[in-house]
């Protein structure tokens, strides 16, 4: 005598199947509407058999990079010993003189101002809109400036004939910025600015959907 036993697997694995087939569907929904860009996009877009376009005209690019306005791109830091002086050629300096040495920290900033960006400095390649170039503007030094809380008076010496001159202290602190400034300029702070410009440029783009593109 033979015994049968019903297990329910039949049933089972169709439920299974039919879960994972919905499961599947949802996954092919969420890639195909977030898939937007890159790669994926791309992949995406033969999947659905979607057109990709994007605005390539060269005012919507001009917009665009505009858009960073003044973009800072380096800060060059630098701590001195800077020196001021005052003195008298006929009278010696321990009687007319005044001195003062400062420890003096500052910064300068450097960058592009892509507000000055003109339409002329874009090029798309009329037989690939995906190719663009763009030329931009001159670096710049914005700006240099002291920390005055992380700036002192090292040492201040004044002759016995003399009062102490109170511009002096400010005038030192000008002269430092000046310093600051030049060795900023010196250690290749506007090169600096520019290649990191180019590469935030640059970054942007591909992200407007460019796949060949070159900033100068």
């Amino acid at each position: 005598m033979t015994t049968q036993y019903e297990t329910g697997r039949g049933s089972s694995g169709l439920l299974t199947f039919v879960f994972a087939l919905l499961l599947g569907a949802v996954g092919v929904v969420l890639f195909l509407r977030h898939a937007t860009t890159g790669a994926m996009g791309r992949i995406a877009t033969l999947i659905a058999g979607r057109q990709e376009s994007f605005d390539t005209s060269v005012p919507v690019v001009v917009n665009k990079i505009q858009k960073l306005s003044r973009l800072e791109t380096v800060v060059y830091s630098l701590d001195t010993v800077v020196e001021g002086q005052r003195s008298n050629p006929l009278i010696p300096d321990m009687l007319a003189g005044d001195r003062i040495l400062l420890v003096v920290h500052g910064q300068s900033i450097a960058g592009i101002d892509l507000g000055k960006l003109k339409p002329e400095d874009v090029r798309i390649d009329h037989n690939n809109q995906h190719a663009i170039h763009v030329t931009l503007p001159a670096s710049e030094l914005f700006v240099t400036t002291i920390d005055n809380e992380h700036s002192r008076v090292y040492a201040r010496s004044t002759g016995l004939l003399v009062p102490v001159d109170q511009n002096l202290e400010s005038d030192t602190r000008a002269k430092a910025q000046l310093q600051l400034q030049q060795a900023a300029l010196t250690d290749g702070i506007l090169d600096a600015a520019r290649k990191n410009a180019r590469a935030t440029v640059a970054t942007l783009l591909y992200g407007l959907g460019f796949t060949q593109v070159e900033v100068t």
